[in-house]
């Protein structure tokens, strides 16, 4: 599937991706921007880039308030071209420094400080604004809250999940090599304990009224990319309309 595949008077088109850690929301939807000609807004960036500049100044990971000022201030740049996204905190790229274990063990502390959501919050829209009008006239935005806070008017919305089983498995193989038990003892806590910690804030595990259920536990990656792409055409196209509880999965199911 190509740009050229999409309707052109489907653009702007702004594609929300929902889910769970380890559900390959990430890598899924940065493919997706990419055979689509869209661009690409990896949210859960933003506030790992926030936690890492809060813990470069030095402040109080407890002090919720300061906390939230430093994120109010804090001069970041997110690079949205599918092919190299990028991420900055002043002039440092912090790409490869905000994926790092320090980073994954305390995001959720930055991340459920309800200040901070509403700042990054508002910087996620003013990016998908300018994504919208820009040059590819679309975004591929992924991350907590993005169906149904963020960008709940966006023109397709899914929430990709999987099983825990499988999310350990396939974040044990992207960070340690293999997905043996010790492997996926190790990244327990980034998986499960993250979840726990970030759905006080959100709802990344139950699809919302008109967003479209894809289980990928059962896929591979190019499987899933497929599929993504095979319910975008269909929502675009309007094959798939006004979903409701009853057929939300099943839907998702049969794109696959």
């Amino acid at each position: 599937m190509s740009a050229q595949s999409v309707p052109a008077e489907a653009r702007p088109l702004v594609i929300a991706v929902d889910g769970p850690s380890g559900s390959g929301k990430s890598s899924v939807s940065r493919e997706v921007a990419r055979r689509l000609g869209l661009e690409y807004l990896d949210t859960g960036a933003m506030y790992r880039a926030a936690t890492w500049s809060v813990l470069e100044a030095g402040v109080d990971l407890t002090d919720a308030p300061e906390v939230a000022q430093h994120v109010r201030d804090l001069d970041l740049t997110m690079g949205t071209d599918p092919s190299a996204p990028g991420v900055r905190v002043r002039d440092h790229d912090v790409a490869a420094a905000i994926r790092e274990t320090a980073i994954s063990t305390v995001v959720s502390k930055v991340a459920t400080n309800l200040e901070v959501r509403a700042e990054l919050l508002k910087r996620q829209r003013d990016l998908i604004q300018a994504a919208r009008v820009g040059t590819h006239q679309g975004v591929v935005a992924e991350g907590r809250d993005i169906t149904t806070v963020v960008a709940p008017d966006a023109d397709v919305r899914i929430l990709l999940t999987a099983s825990e089983e499988a999310r350990l498995a396939r974040r044990a193989k992207e960070l340690h090599g293999t997905a043996d038990a010790a492997s996926v003892e190790a990244t327990r806590d980034q998986i499960v304990r993250r979840d726990s910690d970030d759905s006080t804030v959100s709802n990344f595990e139950v699809a919302a009224d008109g967003v479209l259920h894809l289980d990928s536990s059962a896929l591979d990656f190019e499987q899933t990319v497929d599929a993504v792409l095979a319910a975008i055409t269909r929502i675009v196209t309007g094959t798939v309309t006004d979903l409701d509880d009853s057929d939300r999965t099943a839907r998702a199911g049969a794109v696959s």
